[in-house]
């Protein structure tokens, strides 16, 4: 197989196009021009040409990632799941399978840059930062795919709840402690926002309510 053409991208800085003599069109990063000395008029045997084509996939494979972690951060899991959606166009197959994906994550992790403990922590610090209690971040921990050994360590680290509940109680009681109705909906909010019910009895407590077991 012949290289007829080579030309940059106009779209992408560090893309080349690649024409074959067979008419098809090739992508490939600066990575794979140095790395199979690519120039026009190039005799590729097939051998060399399956590595080319493997290595372009790779390559558009890890801009992906790198992509998508420069976008928001995320869990390895998350990754994972999204470099192995399907596309809108369900004539078109996945960008990688299961094991691409993972060699994928894997060398982000070598990097440094994709970090399941240091995600946990900062899940935690957003979510403890808003106001939401142990409950409702390990919920946030496990619909991202953390992994349950890293939640612990992570946890260790959100701030004692009883500031966070009392703030929360002096905004929506609004000094009107003896209101069984309005006691009910307090703390019946503060469980949906992850909080144990000792934390939440005590805060009640502390605001002066009288609180039943």
């Amino acid at each position: 197989m012949r290289i007829s053409k080579i030309a940059p991208s106009r779209h992408k800085d560090g893309r080349w196009l690649i024409w074959l003599e067979d008419g098809s069109l090739l992508r490939v990063g600066e990575a794979e021009m140095l790395d199979f000395s690519l120039h026009a008029g190039l005799e590729l045997d097939d051998a060399a040409a399956d590595r080319l084509l493997a290595a372009a996939r790779k390559g558009r494979l890890r801009e992906k990632a790198l992509a998508l972690l420069t976008a928001r951060p995320m869990s390895r899991r998350e990754l994972i799941n999204r470099l192995t959606a399907c596309p809108r166009d369900r004539e078109k197959p996945p960008l990688a399978d299961e094991a691409q994906a993972a060699e994928t994550a894997d060398w982000l992790e070598r990097l440094g840059l994709l970090n399941d403990a240091e995600y946990a922590r900062t899940v935690v610090r957003h979510y403890s930062a808003k106001g939401y209690g142990p409950y409702k971040i390990r919920d946030e921990l496990y619909h991202r795919g953390v992994a349950r050994e890293l939640w612990e360590d992570a946890l260790a680290e959100t701030a004692d709840p009883c500031a966070a509940i009392d703030a929360f109680l002096r905004q929506k009681l609004k000094g009107a402690p003896t209101d069984r109705r309005e006691l009910k909906k307090a703390s019946d909010a503060l469980a949906r926002r992850g909080y144990h019910w000792s934390d939440i009895s005590e805060g009640l407590r502390r605001w002066g309510a009288d609180i039943e077991e």
